[in-house]
């Protein structure tokens, strides 16, 4: 018997720019002729079906005009179209088109097609690149950062994904004012979260200002994307695996996410997320991290931000304690939460410990408070 030992020691360096803007496709281009991924000519746009006339034509149209061969593939918009299914037929038409390994997707959209593209983009022809050119709040706030990128399955959200970090990502504000008030409203759930985690002047600026944000004021709406971007941008940098910190973007999540599947996405995103923050900020206050007015003033930001802090009737609480159980925190067969320590900070269990085994009893107990 031989062995022979195989050393595969890397020094990966997977910095991006974030930039914030309004009207940002020409800069796109700009980027692109600069060099942003090289030589590369080819490029597959990436968006849904209602994204695809506001905004992806126009980017797809502009990159022909400057001499760069482009496709663009869409699907239906919405959390039930983030599939394996749709995952297979963007890679089939793409492989169709001849596009190989000298290619780049640029995915043009929110959460949805930012989480499909960073996926096909990394699994297409063994990787790569890719640019996300966020459109949506909630995309701005979450998905098109961080590196974390997937699809859903029948039994959850998120199970079946990888990390894999963009080349660069644009978000785009001037997009906000083309989405429903319900997506716009869905979009500041994940703000809120950072906020609840992270920044109690974040907080209270938002409580002061969410008028000026759903009027899309600039000064307002610069401010929470570059807060957004800061903070997930600290807790990534010091853990992009999800080996401990980054488990804090959790916050709100264990019951956001069953909520949203169990509802049968008939719940945006950010509407679960907002009805899981108000029963991790219950949990909270049951275990002696959150006082009674911390909890009050969390619920009432989240209705002031027109979010939902109730479990719709449809929504069977039995049915829900259960699908707690394919939460990613789960370890050993046991619930884990990450809770708020007040406004502005999360509790921290132990050395990068930051969440916290609940016993199905307590967890039921909360949900039937929802």
């Amino acid at each position: 018997m031989s062995v022979f030992n195989v050393e595969l020691i890397k020094t990966v360096d997977d910095s991006y720019q974030i930039e914030t803007g309004y009207d940002l496709a020409q800069k796109l281009v700009e980027d692109l002729k600069n060099g942003l991924v090289g030589n590369i000519s080819k490029f597959a746009v990436i968006t849904d079906d209602i994204v695809k006339n506001l905004y992806a034509d126009n980017i797809a149209n502009l990159l022909s005009e400057n001499g760069f061969n482009v496709k663009v593939y869409s699907f239906k918009n919405g959390e039930k179209s983030k599939t394996r299914a749709t995952k297979e037929y963007i890679e089939d038409a793409m492989l169709a088109d001849g596009l190989r390994r000298d290619c780049c997707i640029i995915a043009v959209g929110g959460g949805v097609v930012t989480d499909i593209a960073g996926f096909i983009a990394g699994t297409y022809g063994r990787g790569v690149p890719f640019i996300n050119y966020a459109t949506t709040l909630l995309a701005a706030a979450d998905a098109s950062v961080g590196g974390k990128t997937a699809v859903d399955t029948p039994l959850a959200t998120n199970l079946i994904g990888i990390f894999n970090q963009p080349k660069k990502v644009y978000i785009d504000i001037a997009a906000w004012a083309t989405l429903e008030q319900r997506q716009l409203y869905s979009g500041m759930a994940e703000t809120i979260k950072h906020a609840c985690l992270a920044d109690r002047e974040m907080f209270d600026y938002i409580a002061e200002n969410i008028d000026k944000i759903y009027s899309f004021d600039k000064e307002a709406c610069n401010y929470i994307a570059e807060k957004n971007c800061r903070i997930k941008y600290s807790v990534v940098m010091k853990d992009e695996r999800e080996s401990g910190l980054r488990e804090i973007l959790n916050l709100g999540h264990t019951v956001g996410r069953a909520a949203e599947t169990v509802s049968g996405y008939k719940l945006l995103h950010g509407e679960a997320v907002s009805i899981g923050l108000c029963a991790q900020a219950k949990l909270s206050q049951k275990m002696g991290y959150m006082t009674a007015q911390e909890v009050e003033k969390t619920v009432e930001l989240l209705k002031k931000a027109c979010l939902p802090v109730t479990l719709p009737e449809y929504i069977d609480k039995a049915e829900l304690v259960k699908k707690l159980y394919t939460d990613k925190k789960v370890r050993n067969g046991k619930l884990r939460f990450v809770l708020q320590n007040g406004i502005g900070d999360v509790v921290r269990f132990g050395e990068n410990v930051y969440a916290t085994p609940v016993s199905e009893d307590i967890a039921r107990e909360i949900i039937n408070m929802l």
